[in-house]
């Protein structure tokens, strides 16, 4: 079976056969398995893969971290022969020791070379160097500061591609490591992705020898069943085809849309929420002019126009309004997931930007989906830190900001945010090329729009009523009417026929002449003006809204 290397790899071997680079930081998917495409194609590390597919050449090939220590992958006879070696007693186990213990095995291959003697190519992999050199910002840690030092020196010093030398730091997210390290200009920072469809692919044609039982129905559609499972890692694939294996259950169509779920936001450690959404706009009832709008966009998508799609949206309105509800339904008659962020906040340093970096990854791997922020004006911090969050708010800010303005997510990554007050989201974060449509979503203010939306709300419920009943309640229906406090009132309805003690009519006639307003008009007025002059489209405002607003 021909399977190719991914990119970041190729993109590794021209820098380091070009000369630019000879240092290189690996952050992202480091912890997965690969796929090491050999005669006979395996799953390995991520070491395995540098040792056996980027670096067969090399004669020895030492790994550090911190559980194993100093371990020879390759050539233990040459570097046995290391006059140095033989004066420790032991490797050393501690980070800056061992870190100054290698570096001076590279000091001495080049002195071999520089005397004439032929000189082994050596590689040095260090894994978890998050770990080893964390970023703290304002420590007076002299320890982390002279690593950093160390492998900042490895990159900067004549160029270790020309003596056959190369070193690999391996970091699960980049803003965990030292900052001294991450911005040597020496030093080649290369993401790697969660894998593509073709990785995939390849995986699952590598463990159907092994896994028959789970691939016996998809054997021939791999590359279809690969794309379906798109934005898991490896490791999660092969878990799930051993385990159907063992149990004897074949995948089969139905199961990958819950399975993909299930793998990606075990992956994502409950940072997202993954929903594919099972209704379309035909389940919102009104805002027709905004769905005639937004079925104009998703036939842009379906026919490739990227460049006439928005990079985003913004629904705005008051609390109740079907905000998230709009998302779900508009993902849904796209035909794509929806990926909801919850709580990638964290009060450890660094973490928050790290969990940032973990879901842009997966976002990207997924190639088409939607991202889901409600409450967008607490949830996407601010330029201006408060003074007692040490930035974070901020670095959320600018991560998220230069994420959603990124040009080469339009038509892929497609971001929806939602907030009864996008008066608080900074205006840098709703300019176009970021947030392109403002879409504001209004309460019901005419009867029988108001008369509409309860009527389909207590029918799924089980409140049914002649069209004579529904006529004689029209009189004591809220002055405003959001499908909020429409469900409210169909579940006081259905309690009260539940119970046994009111007729339909009775219930609703009860509920809608004594039940009080869940929101007070002054907030629904303010929070509807806001959405009003947030609208990028006069059409999305109806003329009674617009009324009304201007007359109170």
């Amino acid at each position: 079976m021909k399977t190719s290397i991914p990119a970041w790899a190729k993109e590794t071997i021209a820098r380091y056969e070009s000369g630019s680079a000879g240092c290189f930081v690996l952050h992202g998917n480091v912890s997965d398995r690969f796929l090491l495409p050999l005669k006979t194609p395996r799953l390995g590390s991520l070491s395995d893969f540098l040792s056996e597919v980027l670096l067969p050449r090399f004669d020895v090939v030492l790994s550090y971290d911190l559980g194993q220590g100093i371990r020879v992958e390759r050539g233990k006879e040459i570097f046995s022969e290391w006059p140095s070696l033989k004066k420790e007693a032991q490797l050393p186990t501690q980070p800056l020791r061992a870190s100054r213990f290698l570096g001076r095995y590279l000091t001495y291959t080049r002195n071999l070379e520089a005397v004439g003697v032929k000189a082994p190519r050596v590689a040095l992999i260090l894994k978890g160097a998050q770990l080893m050199c964390p970023s703290l910002p304002n420590a007076l840690n002299h320890d982390l500061h002279a690593m950093a030092s160390i492998w900042r020196t490895w990159a900067s010093s004549d160029n270790l591609a020309s003596h056959g030398q190369a070193v690999f730091l391996l970091s699960e997210n980049l803003n965990e490591l030292h900052s001294h390290v991450v911005n040597d200009p020496s030093v080649a920072d290369l993401e790697i992705p969660l894998p593509s469809v073709e990785e995939l692919t390849g995986v699952m044609k590598a463990l159907s020898d092994s896994c028959p039982e789970a691939v016996k129905d998809v054997r021939e559609r791999l590359p279809w069943a690969a794309a379906r499972l798109r934005g898991a890692t490896v490791s999660a694939v092969e878990d799930l085809l051993r385990r159907r294996h063992y149990d004897k259950r074949p995948l089969v169509e139905n199961d990958f849309s819950q399975l993909k779920k299930d793998l990606v936001e075990r992956d994502c450690a409950g940072l997202i929420e993954f929903v594919e959404p099972d209704r379309s706009l035909d389940d919102i009832i009104g805002l027709d002019g905004v769905k005639d709008w937004l079925r104009r966009d998703l036939d842009l998508w379906r026919r490739d126009e990227l460049s006439a799609m928005p990079m985003g949206y913004l629904f705005c309105g008051p609390v109740g309004t079907g905000k998230t509800y709009l998302a779900e339904c508009l993902a849904g008659e796209a035909g794509v997931p929806v990926v909801t962020l919850k709580n990638f906040r964290d009060r450890w340093v660094g973490s928050t930007e790290a969990n940032l970096e973990k879901i842009f990854s997966l976002l990207h791997a997924l190639d088409r989906c939607m991202v889901f922020i409600d409450e967008a004006d607490q949830a996407l911090g601010k330029r201006a830190s408060g003074s007692g969050d040490s930035g974070v708010s901020s670095r959320v800010y600018s991560m998220i900001a230069k994420e959603m303005s990124n040009p080469r997510n339009r038509g892929k990554l497609v971001w929806i945010l939602a907030s009864s007050r996008p008066d608080l989201i900074e205006v840098d974060l709703k300019r176009p090329g970021r947030i392109d449509v403002k879409i504001p979503i209004f309460p019901a203010c005419e009867e029988k729009e108001a008369l509409l939306l309860l009527k389909a709300l207590c029918g799924k419920r089980g409140v049914k009523l002649a069209d004579e009943e529904w006529s004689q309640l029209r009189e004591y229906l809220p002055e405003l009417v959001t499908a909020g406090g429409a469900e409210a009132l169909a579940v006081k309805a259905v309690r009260l026929v539940k119970t046994g003690t009111h007729s339909p009519f009775e219930a609703l006639h009860h509920i809608l002449t004594s039940s009080r307003p869940p929101i007070p008009f002054e907030t629904l007025r303010a929070q509807m003006r806001l959405a009003m002059n947030e609208a990028t489209e006069g059409e999305f405002i109806p003329d009674e809204i617009r009324a009304m607003l201007h007359s109170s």
